[in-house]
């Protein structure tokens, strides 16, 4: 465990640097697996993904390739595999939640209707899967299983998450449940299945996808923070859009598992109903004033030093570790 202290601050620029590389490989690899599919799929696809991105997933699986003494090439098809991923389930969380925008353009669903958008996040879906089986190799299998798996996990998340849209309450118990599905699920895949691609020996992949998926919990931490605090001019979405829209998030479900309250009874009334204005500030304070931010915070730091600590748990290059750790710092100290 020594080597956590090295990793306790790295330089915001080696993250940067590693997400720059991964979207220079991936950029052209995804444009390509996806110039397969037929018009009526590729114009929203498209349209999509000229969003932009970070590529944090896909950089997650070349780093971890790189990590288990591959190199980043190796891991590729996974990288591809994972950002289809991950762009389907956004396509459709679009839909689910009703939102018109995304990274400040009209959604998938906002521009070409609801249909196509959900049969272009399908054609997402399976293309991934394709892309992984084509590698034509024992590993490449592996890794489509390890994501069949990772995706049913976050669909299953996801379709918790809408559940708990309806109940007055949920335990953060519960809340970190359904992130470590919706969340988590798809960041360990991502970790996991460059070392598989790597060749990575079992006890190694399974550090790494213990890795990724404490780092889900962390940046899902930080999300929920974001999602009642942050500036709409870096999220991307109205200030207090998970309240809007009645998510349980983790801060709202620590601050409703307090101590019964007339200050409680009134927040969970505020939550039920709609919320706009001075509704809105007030709902948003009184879960401030509970301590809940802090607390998810400390979830945050928490699960980022257990994913630390996961990198050293096994043998890895020592160059790919450290940028894997700069990435973890990077994705979980958002502005805030």
């Amino acid at each position: 465990m020594n080597g956590l202290a090295a990793d306790a601050r790295p330089a915001p620029l080696a993250a940067e640097a590693a997400l720059t590389r991964a979207g220079q490989l991936v950029g052209p690899a995804l444009d390509a697996a996806v110039a397969r599919l037929g018009g009526e799929l590729r114009d929203p696809v498209q349209h999509h993904l000229a969003g932009g991105g970070k590529r944090i997933r896909a950089a997650l699986v070349l780093l971890s390739a790189a990590a288990a003494g591959a190199t980043e090439a190796d891991g590729l098809p996974g990288a591809v595999a994972i950002e289809l991923v991950h762009n389907y389930s956004l396509i459709h969380d679009d839909i689910i939640d009703g939102d018109q925008e995304r990274r400040h353009r009209p959604s998938v669903w906002a521009e070409f209707g609801i249909g196509r958008a959900i049969v272009a996040g399908d054609a997402l879906a399976t293309l991934a899967t394709q892309v992984l089986l084509e590698t034509g190799h024992a590993a490449g299998v592996r890794a489509a299983a390890a994501l069949a798996e990772a995706t049913q996990a976050m669909i299953e998340g996801q379709s918790i998450d809408m559940a708990f849209e309806t109940r007055p309450a949920i335990t953060p118990e519960e809340c970190l449940a359904m992130e470590q599905g919706k969340t988590g699920a798809l960041l360990s895949c991502a970790a996991a299945i460059g070392g598989i691609l790597g060749g990575a020996p079992g006890q190694v992949v399974d550090a790494l996808a213990d890795f990724g998926s404490d780092l889900g919990i962390a940046f899902q931490a930080v999300d929920d923070v974001l999602g009642i605090w942050g500036e709409p001019s870096r999220t991307g979405k109205p200030v207090g859009s998970d309240l809007v829209s009645h998510k349980k998030s983790l801060p709202v479900a620590i601050a409703l598992a307090g101590p019964a309250s007339a200050e409680r009874d009134e927040l969970a009334a505020l939550l039920a109903g709609p919320l706009f204005g001075d509704d809105l500030s007030r709902a948003s304070a009184m879960i401030e004033a509970t301590g809940a931010r802090r607390a998810v915070m400390a979830v945050a730091e928490e699960r980022l030093a257990a994913a630390l600590a996961a990198l050293h748990r096994v043998q890895l290059v020592p160059g790919p570790r450290a940028e894997l750790a700069a990435v973890a710092h990077f994705v979980t100290e958002r502005d805030q």
